[in-house]
């Protein structure tokens, strides 16, 4: 029981520092003026799968990689 309770915890801050790395690379794309705010809402969904997915599959090596070799 005490495992599964880490490990939802350990996947609950992840979450939480994926989320909030997706926002700093927002902010910082707005000030450096590579974003304006009126595209925020398309650009972040872009930016948060990708981060998600980069540190999904770094945090998970067990899975199979995408790659397929015949």
């Amino acid at each position: 029981m005490t495992i599964s309770f880490d490990i939802q915890n350990s996947m609950k801050s992840i979450d939480e520092q994926i989320l909030r790395t997706a926002k700093e690379i927002i902010v910082k794309f707005i000030e450096m003026g590579r974003l304006s705010p009126s595209n925020i809402h398309e650009s972040f969904k872009d930016i948060y799968a990708t981060v998600n997915e980069t540190v999904k599959k770094a945090v998970s090596p067990e899975a199979p990689p995408d790659d397929k070799q015949d």
